[in-house]
């Protein structure tokens, strides 16, 4: 006989059963893996102190679980592997980001957390970005805020840890909240403040408490932030100065300058009277200057002259050019008939035809007897 089993609303049972039920448990596998898995990842040179400390404390943790570990620090590595009494198949990947979470600075009883069921992790790659390196550490900057509180803020509001190191951002929490860190690292590289997504987190925090809006829109409750350009200062650009092989030459000093004009050769008395000639001169040039802004008052200014009223119209304009052009030729052409005929004289008597001795002005000496 079939048995019927009648469909379960999952909202109705308590979290904490449907934990245990889903729980994997020592016991639930019984037969070993047939195969052998392993993972291993570089750590940097600064670690290795760390790690040697701590390597004891991550081998008895994962001997628990079944797993095999292995220190290289003639390599700088770390190994992780499953063995023959490794009783959760799953649990090799959270080893695997164990290994990674120490490499990346994270304290080893924090990085333990990850073996659990409810934890995530996500190590996020920054350094490429943002091109600019300046600009990079600045949009870094960001992230951790004045004193950490950014940081401390993305930490409460999203349950998550979080380490910045490096190029990388290691988060550690519940699925949804290494999401959200995921997007607020990126949208903060691309140059979107944290504190747009902090107001958001905190606005959604509010309405998740009312029970009346959970199947309701939430858009008309969240902040629309609208981008805006703002004009970047330009880099001043500056002009490098050739590099020249010789030295400039040395200036001139007081004595080489007298020296070249002739000044220093010369006596108390003549410097004294070159001085007194110089003011002289320059006295007589000021006072020319003076009086020249001086006759300046009684200038008379330049009238404007008025303008015609009445334009004439463009055909009387014409006509009168005409008349001025007859009068030229005609007054032209009288000029060359009279130089062609020679002057005509008139007989007026014939005193004119006759040529006449020049009177003496002085009167005659008397003969002396």
């Amino acid at each position: 006989e079939k048995v019927k089993i009648n469909a379960v609303d999952l909202s109705t049972i308590p979290e904490d059963e449907i934990k245990k039920a889903m729980e994997f448990k020592q016991g639930d596998m019984p037969h070993p893996l047939l195969e052998e898995s392993s993972f291993a990842t570089l750590f940097p040179k600064y670690r290795e102190t760390y790690l040697r400390e701590i390597w004891p404390l991550v081998t008895r943790t994962l001997d628990s679980h079944g797993l095999a570990c292995q220190l290289d620090l003639v390599e700088g590595s770390m190994t992780v592997r499953t063995t023959r009494k490794t009783w959760d198949p799953y649990v090799i990947l959270k080893a695997r980001d164990l290994i990674k979470l120490l490499a990346r600075s994270v304290p080893f009883p924090q990085a333990v957390k990850i073996l659990d069921d409810d934890t995530v992790c996500d190590i996020i790659k920054i350094g490429n970005l943002v091109a600019n390196k300046e600009r990079f550490v600045k949009r870094r900057q960001r992230l951790l805020g004045p004193q950490g509180n950014t940081l401390k803020a993305i930490e409460l509001l999203t349950e998550c840890y979080i380490m910045i190191q490096g190029t990388t951002v290691s988060a550690m929490g519940p699925y949804k909240g290494v999401n959200s860190v995921r997007r607020i690292v990126e949208d903060c590289m691309k140059n979107v403040h944290p504190i747009y997504h902090i107001k958001e987190m905190m606005i959604r925090k509010e309405l998740a408490k009312d029970p009346k809006l959970a199947n309701e829109s939430w858009d008309r409750f969240l902040p629309r932030f609208k981008k805006r350009n703002v004009k970047q200062k330009k880099p001043k650009v500056t002009k490098k100065r050739k590099r020249e092989l010789f030295p400039p030459a040395q200036t001139p000093s007081k004595v080489d300058l007298q020296l070249a004009s002739g000044e220093y050769f010369l006596k108390p008395d003549e410097k004294r009277a070159r001085d007194a000639e110089k003011k002289r001169l320059a006295s007589m040039e000021n006072r020319a200057k003076k009086d020249v802004e001086r006759q300046k008052v009684f200038v008379a200014p330049k009238e404007d002259t008025p303008k015609k009223t009445q334009q004439k119209s463009s055909g009387e304009s014409k006509d009168d050019d005409k008349k001025k052009i007859d009068a030229l030729m005609n007054k032209f052409k009288a000029q060359a008939l009279s130089k062609k005929e020679p002057a005509k004289r008139p007989a007026d008597s014939v005193a004119d035809y006759l040529v006449t001795a020049p009177s003496s002005s002085k009167p005659a000496k008397k003969s002396k007897k």
